[in-house]
């Protein structure tokens, strides 16, 4: 995981339409990043559907919200459609942006050891630096807790 005050790791990512993203694109404003393990499953669509619910504060309080997950554009554009998400979802199926913010980490599941996505948040700043980190976020709680702390 990134240290609070350090710059964050500039990217560039497809989004649900194929258009690309960079994080240098949102200076100027401040950014939830969000890292999800997978579209259209329970605890995945909570925390997209709190987003979604709360994207006009979040609007008003000028932040930008971005998902991330390794899932395709074409996933990422059915479960925009699926729940009528607003804001933008980005693939990395390389895991290059994954990595870079150190949220593929060891997980356990029904005693299995796996590699996975941590669900965790990022909150940067409008000068492209970590603000607050949030590791293992509880998917429901999640997006209420981010509104909370801009």
């Amino acid at each position: 995981m990134l240290n609070i005050e350090t710059i964050a790791p500039d990217f560039s990512l497809p989004d649900q339409n194929g258009k690309l993203h960079s994080l240098s694109q949102y200076r100027g404003q401040k950014v939830i990043l969000y890292f999800y393990p997978k579209d259209n499953t329970s605890g995945c669509t909570k925390q997209a559907c709190g987003f979604a619910e709360l994207y006009p504060q979040f609007r008003e309080k000028g932040a930008v919200i971005l998902g991330v997950s390794r899932d395709s554009v074409a996933s990422h554009k059915k479960f925009e459609e699926n729940y009528g998400l607003p804001f933008t979802l980005l693939s990395d199926p390389d895991r290059e942006v994954i990595e870079k913010y150190g949220v593929w980490q060891e997980k356990k599941n029904y005693g299995k050891t796996t590699m996975g996505i941590v669900r965790s948040t990022y909150l940067i700043d409008e000068n492209g630096v970590v603000a607050k980190v949030f590791s293992a976020v509880k998917a429901a709680e999640n997006p209420g807790q981010m509104l909370e702390n801009i």
